[in-house]
Parts: structure tokens; sequence; C-alpha cells
């Protein structure tokens, strides 16, 4: 198969072949000519038989092979399962289990989970780009509850969770430039310090948001803010949340009903894998998303003692499925 895959079955068969698998990687993460990892020297040999590099200056790593700087490296998984999951999490809008993963790919769950995280830490967009908004530009600004609901809840689950903050659950802050890109992130509670922090790291001054009546969003004088009073009315004239709430339904349809339980340690990379859907789903087809989620795969690494990292784990102790 010649061409370059536009749908999932295509890219099925075409990453097939190995060799498809190691020239679309390569002119994705070389375009000027392959370099070794470690000492940037362009002088490399192509040892065909291992599809491996050999770098001409002698130094540790020396050989090195596509994954290496990258999400996959010392996968023992070979480049023909990793690509066809990658194009599933790029596009599938309430992500992909890791049992469904680990039943198509013949691996175990443990397996398929680390490899969906690893896809998940290529998806993290650690340079935003700048703030968003702007003087003239509308931002809606809202937080939302992620964690099981009280009524089915047994009652002694139930009382013990009212001892805690947020009735043990976890919490998540997000902006969004109407016609534009979202920016989420999970913060401790929904008190003020902590929402309008949030907001003032990813709003432009002088934008115009719009917020619910939470108490927490007074005080935001560099904007033009303006609320929207849920228990009244969902829209007012350009008054609204609705884009927030567009975008939550999708993170929990996703969290709810294919990921089911989610601790909230790593709650963030969850949210992180729908921001990035979320924000590249206009005016791209599945194929070009996925490309571009190839390109992020460089300069990442998560190994699975961080991934599972349990003193990490502990101030994060909250019931929240």
């Amino acid at each position: 198969m010649g061409s370059f895959p536009k749908t999932f079955i295509q890219s099925v068969q075409y990453f097939r072949d190995v060799d498809n698998c190691l020239k679309f990687l390569v002119e994705r993460r070389w375009k000027d000519g392959v370099t070794c990892p470690t000492c940037g020297r362009k002088d490399v040999a192509f040892m065909a038989t291992r599809r491996m590099w050999q770098c001409k200056t002698k130094h540790p790593k020396s050989q090195f092979s596509v994954k290496t700087g990258t999400i996959l490296e010392d996968s023992p998984l070979g480049l023909d399962k990793w690509l066809p999951i990658i194009w599933l999490l790029s596009g599938c809008k309430n992500g992909i289990s890791s049992c469904e993963v680990a039943r198509n790919l013949g691996v175990t769950q443990k397996t398929a989970w680390f490899m969906l995280h690893r896809i998940r830490y290529a998806m993290q967009d650690e340079e935003k780009g700048g703030k968003i908004g702007g003087p003239g530009c509308e931002i809606e600004a809202d937080e939302t509850y992620i964690g099981g609901k009280a009524r089915n809840m047994h009652q002694g689950k139930r009382d013990k969770n009212r001892q805690l903050d947020n009735f043990g659950k976890a919490i998540v802050s997000a902006v969004l430039e109407r016609h534009g890109e979202v920016r989420a992130k999970v913060v401790p509670n929904r008190r003020k310090k902590a929402i309008q922090e949030h907001v003032r790291e990813h709003v432009e001054a002088g934008s115009t948001v719009y917020s619910d009546e939470l108490k927490s969003y007074d005080g935001l004088d560099e904007y033009t803010h303006q609320v929207i009073n849920h228990a009244e009315t969902y829209v007012n004239g350009q008054i609204h949340t609705n884009g927030m709430e567009n975008f939550w339904a999708l993170l929990k349809r996703g969290l709810k009903g294919t990921y089911v339980s989610v601790e909230p340690f790593h709650l963030f990379r969850y949210v992180d894998e729908q921001v990035f859907r979320y924000n590249n789903r206009k005016d791209m087809t599945d194929a070009e998303r996925f490309e571009l989620l190839c390109t992020k795969i460089t300069g990442k690494r998560l190994m699975y003692d961080e991934l599972i990292a349990k003193e990490a784990k502990k101030q994060f102790a909250v019931d929240v499925f």
C-alpha cells in the first residue's frame, strides 16, 4: 500500500509492514536527515538487518532506533502495534479502554494501560503558546466535580465523603475561547485562589470572561466579567457557558462510559487526552490528528515506576469513583 492511510482500516493495513512504520516515523522525526539523539551527529550508518543506526562517535547509546528518545523507547512491542493504537486514541471522542486494547493486540491489560498512558503523555501540551483571548475575545470559564453521584453511594460511604474536602471529589477548572481552544487543569478546590489563578494563568487581560454565579470568580477586575445565573436561565444573549458544558460532557462521557474507574492521581492525564482531541477537532481529519500526535512523541519518556508512584499518590487520596 503506497499512499498514506486516510482511515483506520487503511492504517492497520499500511502499518502491518514494519518498513512502512519506520519510514513514516523517520520522515516526521528527522525531516533533515537522521541524527544521533545523544550527540546530534548526522554521520550515522543504517543497519538494515536490525532497523537501527550506528553513530560514528563512540559514546553510550551509539546504536539507536527510531524509538530512542520517544515515548516508545524500550517498548518490546513493535511499531505495527503502537501506531494503530495511537491512531485510535487520537480520534475516539470517548477514548479507548485498556481492556479493549489488550484484547485487540493480544497483550495484557497492564501492558495496554501503560501504552495508553504513554500516548497521553505525548498529548500533553507543555508549551501552551501563550495565553488565549485578548481585547474583544470571548472566554468561558467554568469548573466541574469529577466523581460518583452521592445518590448512588451506600449510606456509609456517603457519610464518610461528607467529612472530606469537596465531598471526596476531584475538581477540574477550565477556560475556553469561543471558536478556539480550551485549557483545563485539575485544581485542589473551588476557592477563589485556585480558580482565579487558573484564569489569570491562561487568559489575556482585557478579554470578556463569562462564568456562572460561583463567588470564586468575583474579583477578576482586569477582565470584562459577566455572569449567567443558572438558577434563572442558561443563556442571556452572549452570556452563557454552553461551550464549556460541551467540553465537560465529552470529558465525563469518557470517564464514566469508557474508563469507569480513574484514580485522582492520574486524572490530569485523562484531562490532557480530552483537551488534545478537543483543540484539534476542527479542520483536521483523523489522519492529520494522528500525524500531529506522532510529531509530539519525541523528547518525552514515561517510566512505569513514575506512572504508578505510590508515594505521590498519597496527596491525592480522595475517593473519586
